[in-house]
């Protein structure tokens, strides 16, 4: 019996980036405990990004299903115009394209305006964990704040291209607040989903104690009861879905196939 997809994998076939770490530095990043545990990047040099030649030089073929782009890292002004260099190179061979980003809305406002022929092969996910700036802020130390992220989905909306949000982790039990702002200009969907093995990746990146306590909060407030909670208050609601750290709680059938959910 296959396993059950889970991570990025339940929304897209392959995964793509071009910088090795993130100057975002979310504590709870999976990207950065992979990355420590393998031996390619400390806590302490982790926002110190350094660009992929090899991904940004290859020839990205035509490839089945959609490809999430960035996976382990963000677009940021500072690594811009490298990351527009590999979407152009993957949209051009007709490739679907799923951008995941903490929105700067000058990179997305340049995204949007320098590849306006391909609309029908972007869909854009912005990563919304709380309306509270300082939840961000304590989680999420260099990304941007709400309204800036808020604005970026406003903008790709207007400008015609496909819009979805993702809610994972979820930073609050106030999510319902990220929902009701982002609803109308979402043309996809809404993905909720828990903070995933987050004290054992908080380890693995260095978190200091205070860190560690505010998750086991965190933890506490994504218990099977309120997560049943949460999914009774939205099931009804066609634009939002659900994560697989949810998915199993509530009974909802898991893919077992790479990028079915997209």
């Amino acid at each position: 019996m296959k396993k059950p997809v889970r991570g990025t994998h339940e929304w897209a076939s392959t995964i793509t980036s071009c910088v090795s770490g993130c100057e975002n530095n979310c504590h709870y990043c999976w990207a950065k405990a992979y990355a420590i545990r393998d031996g390619k990047k400390t806590p302490e040099n982790w926002s110190d990004e350094v660009v992929d030649s090899n991904a940004v030089n290859k020839n990205y073929g035509k490839r089945k299903g959609t490809i999430m782009f960035p996976a382990t890292h963000d677009i940021r002004p500072d690594n811009l115009h490298i990351c527009c260099s590999v979407l152009e190179r993957m949209l051009n061979v007709g490739n679907k394209v799923l951008i995941v980003s903490k929105p700067h809305i000058e990179c997305i406002d340049y995204i949007c305006n320098r590849f306006p022929m391909y609309k029908s092969q972007i869909l854009f996910r912005f990563t919304i964990g709380s309306v509270f700036n300082e939840v961000l802020k304590f989680w999420e130390p260099n990304a941007p704040l709400y309204q800036e992220r808020l604005s970026s989905l406003v903008l790709a909306y207007k400008l015609g291209f496909e819009t979805s949000i993702s809610c994972e982790p979820m930073l609050d039990n106030q999510i319902h607040e990220v929902v009701s702002d982002t609803l109308p200009y979402v043309t996809d969907a809404i993905w909720l989903g828990k903070a995933n093995d987050l004290i054992n990746r908080l380890t693995i990146n260095g978190a200091d104690k205070d860190v560690l306590d505010r998750a086991k909060e965190l933890v506490e407030l994504q218990n099977d009861e309120n997560m049943w909670k949460l999914y009774e208050q939205f099931k009804n609601n066609p634009k939002i879905k659900w994560k697989d750290s949810i998915k199993q709680i509530v009974g909802i059938e898991r893919p077992t196939k790479k990028g079915l959910d997209v």
